[in-house]
Order: C-alpha cells, then structure tokens, then sequence
C-alpha cells in the first residue's frame, strides 16, 4: 500500500521532541505526504513551524484512521500507548527511541530517516504482534474490557500481605496462587514486568500466553507458558480493595473480592516495523546484555 499520509504520536517530553519532530516534518513535506499528529506532538512545534509545515492536529484515538504509518517517538511505554490506540486499524507503527531501555522501540533516531525510506520504497519488514484481551467481571456483570501489548498484572496495594489468586485455564481449574501478584502476559511482554519475576522469555511470534506469578508464597508456583488459544480466569480470594489491576503498566483500577479477570489473546495484532539488520536476539543481546551477566 503508497503511503500518503503519516502520522506522529509522541512522549509528551517538549524538549526531546524540539530536536526531532521539525526534521521530521520537513522530510514529510520534501516526500508530499500529509502529516497528522496528536496534540503531544504538536506541544513541541512553534507557531511559526506549525505556518510552514501544516500538519492536522487530532486525538490519539482518531490517528489510525488517518494514515498509513505511525511514528512513535518516545521509549517502550509511548509505544504500548500508541499500540492501544491504533491496533484496530491495522497501520504499521514505526518506533523510534527517545527514552532509555527502548526494548521495543529498537529504532534510533540516527536510523529514522533510513527505515521511513525503506517504508516508502515497500522494502521494510513487519514484526506482528499478537495482543491481548482482558475483562474485568463483578457480580456475574461485565465491568470493563481492554486491550493490552505486554501484559495485564494484579498485584497487591499499599499494604504488605500475600494475596491469593483462584486460576482457571479454560474453565478447569488450575491452582490458588498465594503470592504478592499475577501477571498475564503475551510473548511481547515476556521480556518486561514478567521476566523481571523471573518469567520465561518467549520469542514474539510464538503462539502462547504467560502466567508469571510476583513472589509466590509456595516455591512450586513456578512461571506457566500456555497454548496461544487458552483462557485465563482469575478470581480475586482476598480482601476489598486491597488488589489493582493494571494494563501495560499505564491503565490501572482497584479490584474487589470475588472479582474475575479474564485474559485471551486478541484477534487483533500490532504491526511493527522491523528495523533493518536487528533481529530479536541481536536485541536481546545488545539492551538487556542477554548473556554477559
């Protein structure tokens, strides 16, 4: 598919973003594309680059629907944003790092320009990513639905005692973890809060979903890798208000005893732009120092 339009959605940091959106722009007019970027974006563009580089400002929510290709700049957490926002519109997403780790935004500003050329001659790969569906139940009644790249995690609140999750796979049950929290996680989010709890690293294409529990009391609760097409039902066993749930680690609300979580893995998929000579592994090895430690 040509690419006409680009959009931008970016860290809302003002003064990371003065030194890369006017170039940005700039190249988009030289290629006769049309920009549309969120109002984060917008922030960092003065009103005198805004009369010679138009642009049409708009909501996160509506960019999708607006263009052929998305940048994302910003760190990991941008990009979990931005995928939350776009992922029903099947637009690729470009992700360049302006934060720190940048594990899923593996692409450089240095290399920026290099993979939207790549992108424009149709020459680029695609990663793709299954997602992930999360609902939130209480009283039998559907309270809330979601959808999350990495992960969903429940976790304990201010207030230091071992919860206890009731887990079902499919309708069986499978065992009531007694621990600090859960966390639910795609292949995607293997490498973030699930391995940082010792968690499994799948490799991103692999159709499975995690089940990581944070410091369980029973030392045979140990990380669980399920089919891609399993259901996973958690029943809050513990007392009001004292469990949150948090998606992606950005949408968060308090849970209450004998509420469900349910997770699948979602029909709808992230496509990332591969950027060129930079495998998982060669990522693996160079932002998490995979092996020398």
């Amino acid at each position: 598919m040509a690419i006409q339009t680009i959009g931008i959605i970016s860290k809302p940091r003002k003064q990371d973003l003065i030194g890369v959106v006017p170039g940005l722009l700039r190249w988009i007019r030289d290629k006769g594309l049309q920009t549309v970027m969120d109002r984060e974006t917008a922030s960092a563009v003065d009103e005198k680059l805004r009369a010679e580089l138009p642009a049409a400002v708009i909501s996160r929510s509506d960019i999708g629907g607006r263009c052929d290709l998305v940048v994302v700049l910003g760190g990991d957490g941008t990009l979990l944003a931005a995928a939350r926002n776009v992922h029903s519109f099947n637009v690729p997403l470009l992700a360049v790092n302006l934060g720190s780790l940048g594990f899923l935004t593996a692409v450089t500003v240095g290399e920026m320009f290099n993979c939207l050329e790549l992108v424009l001659s149709g020459s680029h790969k695609i990663d793709s990513r299954r997602m992930m569906d999360i609902r939130l139940e209480r009283g039998g009644n559907a309270l809330g639905s979601y959808t999350a790249l990495n992960d969903a995690v429940l976790n304990k609140g201010a207030i230091s005692r071992i919860s206890d999750f009731e887990t079902y796979v499919d309708g069986h049950f499978l065992t009531l973890y007694k621990s600090d929290g859960l966390i639910v996680s795609t292949p995607t989010g293997s490498t973030a809060y699930s391995l940082a709890a010792h968690g499994p690293i799948v490799y991103p294409s692999v159709e499975a979903i995690l089940v990581t529990p944070i410091c369980p009391h029973t030392l045979t609760h140990r990380p669980l890798i399920l089919p891609g097409d399993a259901e996973i039902s958690i029943i809050v066993r513990t007392e009001a208000e004292s469990v949150f749930l948090t998606v992606d680690g950005q949408v968060g609300l308090a849970l209450r005893q004998d509420d469900r979580v349910v997770c699948s893995l979602s029909a709808s998929r992230v496509n990332l732009v591969s950027p060129p000579q930079k495998e998982f592994f060669q990522v693996l090895r160079h932002k998490l120092h995979w092996g020398e430690r």
